[in-house]
């Protein structure tokens, strides 16, 4: 099973380094690709959300279980939830996993509507920059807890 990032935007700043370190770390537990898209630029808030929900849809394989992270309506998952879940879909021989991140606006209606599931990192809203390292972070921590490594030192 291949794990799929989707992102807008490529990282910057203070957090580069920690999200690059993050995401090979997460890859030696899963096969895993991270796909950049361009951020947009338009006129309004709405045509830039448009047009780079629009980049990252394109991007989603075929036949993958879709997780768009959004803080509205999106469910908390806890590090041994998804690390089950992440196992789970191993076994049952699914083909991918592919995780959405939208940009500064987050991503559109219809790129939401389109998930399979909704998935919440934290109630505060977080830059893009921040959910990806979460996100890489939690796929390096599921790993560690589907192979019983001594890295997660939470309850759940």
């Amino acid at each position: 099973m291949k794990l799929t990032v989707i992102v807008v935007g490529r990282p910057g700043g203070l957090l580069a380094d920690a999200i690059r370190e993050y995401e090979a770390r997460a890859a030696r537990y899963w096969p895993i690709e991270f796909v950049e898209v361009k951020a947009g630029r338009g006129r309004s808030a709405g045509d830039v959300q448009a047009a780079e929900s629009a980049r990252v849809l394109e991007r989603v394989p075929e036949g993958v279980e879709l997780f768009v992270l959004t803080r509205p309506g999106g469910d908390a998952w806890s590090s041994s939830r998804l690390a089950r879940y992440l196992g789970e879909a191993e076994v049952r021989g699914r083909s991918g996993i592919a995780f959405m991140i939208g940009g500064a606006f987050g991503l559109s209606d219809e790129a939401i509507r389109q998930a399979d599931r909704r998935m919440r990192l934290s109630t505060f809203t977080l830059p893009h920059d921040v959910a990806r390292l979460v996100l890489t972070e939690q796929l390096y921590r599921a790993g560690t807890i589907a192979r019983g490594e001594p890295y997660h030192k939470g309850e759940e």
